[in-house]
């Protein structure tokens, strides 16, 4: 459930944010005629990202177990692959987002009636797009297991949807300039949190596929710690939820886990301090100059 609150608050705050800069630049350049606009494609991103949602979590369910298994592998690969992408992509356009979606506005006003209503769905859908398969990927993953039968729980759901909610409000707080959040630091540590639930993810992804028979290893263990690690107990199930950890883990998983985590970690807080340290090296190397002596 915290997993997928947090998955909720970070992409919901990305698409709050979206909307909050696309309504203060129409209402700054006196354009709240054209707000409507932006609404309705906001409202038509929303609506096909719940679509989306039905459909990854209904369509399957008349398939055989193998072919489920299969579709929940490899939609769960392709999950992770876009979370990690946003991730790395929100780390370095944060500054830049606000001036690129003005000049968008910018041209959409000019253009076609409809054109603010594309830039607000596809800036919006996006994103929740992006979200709605993570969510799955990461509800499937966390899933409780009883009598060989996945029963998907109530609570991935509640945690993504307070996380939305939470998401909205601060949205709203940060348009009306009530509160000052310093996104950086928000997006840097949310960032790393999403790497090790995407691992996760990816690792419980390979298990699917192992299920389906089309990757090998399935009865090849790694470690099995459920003597110690009870799945029924509530630290069982906060693992499980949080990070997808299983206590019996196959060789392929762990080699994969550890593949994803460790680099991907490695290279997002190498970024984030490269990041930090430009601006500093351009201020001290933009200073005055002394002439030198002839």
């Amino acid at each position: 459930m915290v997993a997928n609150y947090l998955i909720g608050l970070r992409e919901g705050l990305e698409a709050a944010l979206v909307v909050s800069i696309l309504v203060a630049y129409l209402v700054k350049t006196g354009r709240t005629h054209l707000l409507k606009r932006i609404w309705a494609g906001v409202g038509l991103a929303v609506g096909v990202s719940l679509a989306f949602g039905a459909l990854l979590t209904w369509g399957p369910s008349g398939l055989t177990f193998e072919a489920q298994e299969a579709i929940g592998g490899a939609l769960s690969i392709v999950a992770v692959g876009f979370v990690t992408w946003m991730i790395f992509w929100m780390a370095r356009a944060a500054r830049g987002l606000g001036g690129e979606l003005r000049g968008a506005i910018d041209r959409a006003a000019d253009g076609s009636r409809w054109s603010l209503v594309v830039v607000a769905t596809l800036a919006v859908g996006r994103e929740g797009l992006e979200t709605a398969l993570f969510l799955w990927a990461a509800t499937k993953a966390g899933t409780r297991e009883a009598a060989g039968a996945i029963t998907p729980t109530w609570e991935p759901l509640l945690g993504a949807v307070l996380g939305l909610a939470t998401a909205v409000v601060l949205g709203y707080l940060i348009y009306r300039g009530a509160i000052a959040v310093n996104l950086a630091k928000f997006f840097t540590w949310t960032g790393a949190f999403l790497i090790l639930v995407a691992a996760g993810v990816l690792s419980y992804g390979v298990h699917d596929l192992q299920e389906a028979g089309i990757l090998p290893g399935l009865h090849s263990i790694a470690f099995d710690v459920s003597s110690t690690v009870d799945p029924n107990s509530w630290y069982g199930t906060v693992l499980k939820g949080i990070f997808n950890f299983s206590p019996v883990t196959t060789n392929l998983e762990a080699v994969v886990w550890a593949l994803y985590a460790v680099p991907v970690m490695a290279v997002f807080f190498l970024r984030k301090r490269r990041a930090t340290l430009a601006p500093r090296t351009v201020a001290e190397t933009s200073g005055p100059r002394v002439p030198a002596a002839h």
